[in-house]
Protein backbone atom coordinates (compact mmCIF):
# COMPACT_ATOMS: atom_id res chain seq x y z
CA UNK A 1 0.00 0.00 0.00
CA UNK A 2 2.72 2.64 -0.91
CA UNK A 3 -0.63 5.03 -2.64
CA UNK A 4 -0.83 8.84 -1.68
CA UNK A 5 -3.60 8.82 1.40
CA UNK A 6 -5.32 12.21 1.10
CA UNK A 7 -6.45 13.37 4.79
CA UNK A 8 -6.94 16.64 6.70
CA UNK A 9 -4.42 17.37 9.52
CA UNK A 10 -7.06 16.41 12.00
CA UNK A 11 -7.06 12.58 10.94
CA UNK A 12 -3.62 12.69 10.28
CA UNK A 13 -2.89 13.78 14.03
CA UNK A 14 -5.93 10.85 14.57
CA UNK A 15 -4.25 8.34 13.35
CA UNK A 16 -0.71 8.97 14.95
CA UNK A 17 -2.77 9.10 18.66
CA UNK A 18 -3.98 5.81 17.35
CA UNK A 19 -0.74 4.49 16.67
CA UNK A 20 1.20 5.31 20.02
CA UNK A 21 -1.91 4.43 22.02
CA UNK A 22 -1.47 0.41 20.17
CA UNK A 23 2.49 0.88 20.51
CA UNK A 24 2.99 2.32 23.71
CA UNK A 25 -0.32 0.80 25.65
CA UNK A 26 -2.22 -1.76 24.35
CA UNK A 27 -0.12 -4.10 23.11
CA UNK A 28 2.26 -3.84 26.30
CA UNK A 29 -0.91 -5.09 28.15
CA UNK A 30 -1.74 -7.81 25.63
CA UNK A 31 2.15 -9.08 25.97
CA UNK A 32 1.22 -9.01 29.82
CA UNK A 33 -2.22 -11.19 29.43
CA UNK A 34 -0.12 -13.63 26.88
CA UNK A 35 2.75 -14.25 29.66
CA UNK A 36 -0.17 -14.31 32.34
CA UNK A 37 -1.89 -17.16 30.30
CA UNK A 38 1.25 -19.15 29.48
CA UNK A 39 1.91 -19.29 33.54
CA UNK A 40 -1.34 -21.21 33.49
CA UNK A 41 0.05 -24.16 31.56
CA UNK A 42 -1.69 -26.01 28.74
CA UNK A 43 -2.01 -23.96 26.04
CA UNK A 44 -3.97 -26.04 24.07
CA UNK A 45 -7.12 -25.27 26.27
CA UNK A 46 -6.45 -22.08 27.44
CA UNK A 47 -9.00 -19.81 25.91
CA UNK A 48 -7.27 -16.56 27.35
CA UNK A 49 -4.02 -17.49 25.61
CA UNK A 50 -5.87 -17.94 22.13
CA UNK A 51 -8.21 -14.49 22.53
CA UNK A 52 -4.75 -12.68 23.67
CA UNK A 53 -2.69 -14.08 20.81
CA UNK A 54 -5.14 -13.01 18.05
CA UNK A 55 -5.57 -9.98 19.75
CA UNK A 56 -1.85 -9.16 19.89
CA UNK A 57 -1.72 -10.00 15.49
CA UNK A 58 -4.79 -7.89 15.31
CA UNK A 59 -2.89 -5.26 17.30
CA UNK A 60 0.28 -5.58 15.41
CA UNK A 61 -1.52 -5.44 11.87
CA UNK A 62 -3.42 -2.59 12.81
CA UNK A 63 0.18 -0.66 14.09
CA UNK A 64 1.39 -1.38 10.02
CA UNK A 65 -1.55 -0.01 8.66
CA UNK A 66 -1.89 2.92 10.29
CA UNK A 67 2.03 3.21 9.57
CA UNK A 68 1.33 2.64 5.96
CA UNK A 69 -1.42 5.37 5.89
CA UNK A 70 0.80 7.73 7.97
CA UNK A 71 3.70 7.00 5.78
CA UNK A 72 1.92 8.18 2.51
CA UNK A 73 -0.19 10.51 3.89
CA UNK A 74 -0.53 14.33 2.21
CA UNK A 75 -2.17 17.06 4.11
CA UNK A 76 -5.19 18.57 2.17
CA UNK A 77 -4.23 21.76 1.08
CA UNK A 78 -6.91 24.66 3.19
CA UNK A 79 -5.78 27.01 0.11
CA UNK A 80 -9.20 27.37 -1.67
CA UNK A 81 -9.05 28.03 -5.12
CA UNK A 82 -11.32 28.37 -8.39
CA UNK A 83 -11.64 25.29 -9.19
CA UNK A 84 -12.67 21.72 -7.23
CA UNK A 85 -10.14 20.16 -6.07
CA UNK A 86 -9.58 18.00 -2.15
CA UNK A 87 -10.91 19.66 0.62
CA UNK A 88 -12.87 21.55 -1.51
CA UNK A 89 -16.36 21.84 -0.44
CA UNK A 90 -19.01 21.89 -3.57
CA UNK A 91 -22.79 23.18 -3.79
CA UNK A 92 -24.36 21.61 -6.63
CA UNK A 93 -27.63 21.32 -8.40
CA UNK A 94 -29.40 17.98 -9.37
CA UNK A 95 -32.59 17.72 -10.83
CA UNK A 96 -33.77 21.00 -9.11
CA UNK A 97 -32.30 20.21 -5.47
CA UNK A 98 -29.48 21.57 -4.28
CA UNK A 99 -26.72 19.29 -2.65
CA UNK A 100 -23.00 20.03 -0.71
CA UNK A 101 -20.30 17.68 -0.88
CA UNK A 102 -17.04 18.26 0.68
CA UNK A 103 -14.35 15.73 -1.64
CA UNK A 104 -12.24 14.05 0.74
CA UNK A 105 -9.07 11.27 0.86
CA UNK A 106 -10.30 7.62 1.45
CA UNK A 107 -9.58 7.54 5.11
CA UNK A 108 -12.19 10.13 5.92
CA UNK A 109 -15.04 9.25 3.43
CA UNK A 110 -18.55 9.96 5.32
CA UNK A 111 -20.81 10.13 2.36
CA UNK A 112 -24.32 10.06 4.64
CA UNK A 113 -22.19 13.43 6.06
CA UNK A 114 -21.37 14.91 2.61
CA UNK A 115 -17.96 13.94 2.87
CA UNK A 116 -16.85 12.35 -0.51
CA UNK A 117 -14.18 10.28 -1.86
CA UNK A 118 -11.82 11.94 -4.35
CA UNK A 119 -11.63 8.50 -5.86
CA UNK A 120 -15.26 7.87 -5.78
CA UNK A 121 -17.54 8.19 -9.14
CA UNK A 122 -18.57 11.53 -8.13
CA UNK A 123 -15.84 13.15 -6.09
CA UNK A 124 -13.21 12.26 -9.24
CA UNK A 125 -16.04 13.68 -11.33
CA UNK A 126 -16.09 17.16 -9.65
CA UNK A 127 -11.94 17.23 -9.27
CA UNK A 128 -10.71 19.99 -11.69
CA UNK A 129 -13.99 21.44 -12.11
CA UNK A 130 -15.27 24.99 -11.90
CA UNK A 131 -18.09 26.94 -10.65
CA UNK A 132 -21.29 26.63 -13.56
CA UNK A 133 -19.94 23.43 -14.77
CA UNK A 134 -22.14 20.74 -15.63
CA UNK A 135 -20.94 17.72 -14.66
CA UNK A 136 -21.50 13.82 -15.69
CA UNK A 137 -20.97 11.01 -13.36
CA UNK A 138 -21.38 7.37 -14.02
CA UNK A 139 -22.98 6.32 -10.68
CA UNK A 140 -24.88 3.03 -9.62
CA UNK A 141 -28.23 4.62 -10.14
CA UNK A 142 -26.99 6.03 -13.75
CA UNK A 143 -25.28 8.77 -15.56
CA UNK A 144 -26.21 12.14 -13.40
CA UNK A 145 -26.15 15.35 -14.27
CA UNK A 146 -24.63 17.71 -11.40
CA UNK A 147 -24.55 21.56 -12.33
CA UNK A 148 -21.40 22.86 -9.87
CA UNK A 149 -23.01 26.07 -8.09
CA UNK A 150 -20.21 27.16 -6.15
CA UNK A 151 -16.79 26.06 -4.61
CA UNK A 152 -15.42 26.65 -1.01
Amino acid sequence: MDDIQYMSQPKLNALKKELDELKEVKIIAIAKRIDEAKQMGDLSENAEYHAARDEMSWAKSRVIELENLINNAEIISEEKGSRVQIGSTVRVKMNGKEKEYTIVGAQEADPLSGKISNESPLGSAFLGRSKNDEVQATLPAGVQVYKIVDIK
